[in-house]
């Protein structure tokens, strides 16, 4: 069960190398649905704080730390964002520069980098590939749609309904298909001359992973990625067709170090500033209807990035 608590604030003199952060937009992510579920942090005891990622200022900093009081800030991963203030590593912050809203910073920070991961580093799209995104509509969907276009490449997006459609192509889509039961891989093998695509990004689970390998055209590679829905069943390697490439994606191989997210993180927001990549909110919520985002986001309902506003 998911309610709102009043709890200790943390301390008000954070520890060496720590921030105290009045958080101003916490991200909600299919994680935090699956922390709710008991699929992670079994280590940790009930009642836990939900969320990982957000954006605000500094209210007060540890020995150590320069940043000024004031200073807006974003991060990705900081258990215990569904809330008011979070103390938190000043090494896991990024300055949020001006020109970009709390809000824009909250929503890109976990789905930008995941997509910034997936179309430059885990298979860097090439000009003229053609790409399958899963869920074009999505918080994900739309920003990797745009990385895809942006470095030259094609998009057929699979959206589940077809009130999504213009929501994908105006996110530069090329081609979207309407599909709710993983039975896609025909529309995408016409639209690209029965070749196939040259990559698939799917998070949406077991229903289409088959799909998602028919889709593949020689050499291609298969994205995977999201636990929350699960994973297909045991695979025979060698079953695998044409030479195609698969592989478990998992952002925190895109910002394994502290000087990597700063990077990263400058880069999307440069993309932002310079209007190149557009950051879709689809819903904002007070902190105590935390458990109504995530029944909204469960019912794969909604469109772009859900936030809560503390």
């Amino acid at each position: 069960m998911l309610e709102l608590a009043d709890v200790p604030e943390p301390d008000p003199a954070p520890g060496p190398g720590q921030v105290l952060v009045r958080i101003a937009a916490a991200g909600v992510n299919f994680m935090d649905i699956g922390v709710r579920q008991g699929m992670a942090w079994t280590e940790v005891p009930n009642p836990k704080i939900l969320g990982v990622e957000g954006a605000g200022s500094v209210v007060a900093v540890g020995p150590g730390v320069s940043l000024p009081i004031g200073q807006r800030v974003a991060w990705v991963y900081a258990p215990g964002s569904y809330a008011e203030k979070i103390a938190l590593p000043a090494a896991a912050l990024v300055t949020i520069p001006d020109g970009v809203e709390d809000r824009t910073a909250a929503a890109i920070m976990m789905q930008g980098l995941t997509a910034s991961h997936f179309a430059t580093d885990f298979h860097p799209v090439q000009a003229g590939e053609i790409a399958l995104v899963h869920a074009a509509a999505g918080g994900l969907g739309l920003l990797l749609t745009q990385i895809i276009k942006m470095r030259g490449g094609k998009v057929i997006g699979r959206v589940s309904s077809a009130d999504k459609v213009a929501i994908a192509l105006e996110a530069g889509a090329d081609h979207v298909i309407v599909d709710a039961k993983g039975d896609f891989a025909s529309q995408v093998l016409e639209w690209t001359g029965g070749e196939g695509v040259h990559v698939v990004y799917d998070g949406s689970g077991p229903t289409t992973f088959q799909g998602s390998i028919d889709s593949l055209r020689r050499n291609g590679t298969l994205c995977w990625y999201g636990p929350v829905l699960g994973g297909p069943d045991t695979l025979d390697i060698m079953s695998l067709p044409r030479s195609i490439k698969l592989g478990y994606a998992v952002f925190s191989d895109h910002i394994h170090t502290p000087e990597l997210l700063w990077k990263h993180a400058a880069r999307l927001f440069d993309w932002v500033l310079r209007g190149d990549l557009k950051v879709r909110i689809g819903g904002t919520y007070p902190l105590a209807d935390a458990a109504r985002a995530h029944r909204d986001m469960e019912s794969r309902k909604t469109t772009g990035k859900l936030l809560l506003m503390p």
